[in-house]
């Protein structure tokens, strides 16, 4: 009897719309801006990289940017950070700055962590690529004034945020 009753609610129109119910609950759009997995990392981790990336600094201040460029004797921003990540943590970064946006995982910017890759939109078409230090202050290869640090508070900054990505 509980069987008949079954195979009467399966009617065409009844097992199209639970498909379509197990199609939408399923799917969804993927957050970007989700924590990451490894959300923390001990004290002397934070230690080693930021040591990195400031030795990274300093080896490198104010080598100015130079599109395509990448040596000290100038450097663009994506090549910059995929030297720093290969030099500094022996991780191979892609070349360019979209290749580099699908790297890693995806972390809010109020829980950016020193080793991070920032990303801002500085054009119709232009994308900028830094490595996070402590707090809001990053390390990036400055058109204005070669390799640097800023501070992602800055109006200019702020406004042109586009993502981060965790690699380390």
């Amino acid at each position: 009897m509980c069987t008949q009753v079954i195979f009467d609610f399966v009617t065409p129109r009844n097992a199209l719309l639970f498909a379509l119910f197990l199609i939408l609950s399923s799917c969804g759009v993927v957050n970007e801006q989700r924590v990451p997995q490894q959300a923390t990392r001990t004290a002397a981790q934070e230690s080693h990289v930021l040591d990195a990336l400031n030795q990274a600094h300093n080896n490198w201040r104010g080598t100015p940017y130079v599109l395509g460029g990448a040596g000290m004797g100038g450097v663009d921003c994506s090549s910059f950070t995929q030297i720093v990540f290969k030099d500094y943590f022996g991780i191979e970064l892609p070349r360019n700055t979209r290749q580099q946006l699908q790297e890693g995982t995806s972390v809010r910017r109020n829980y950016t962590r020193p080793g991070d890759l920032v990303f801002f939109k500085t054009g119709r078409n232009m994308l900028h690529v830094g490595i996070i230090m402590k707090g809001d202050r990053f390390l990036h290869a400055s058109v204005s004034s070669g390799v640097m640090i800023s501070n992602i508070g800055q109006r200019y900054w702020a406004t042109k945020y586009l993502g981060t990505r965790r690699i380390l």
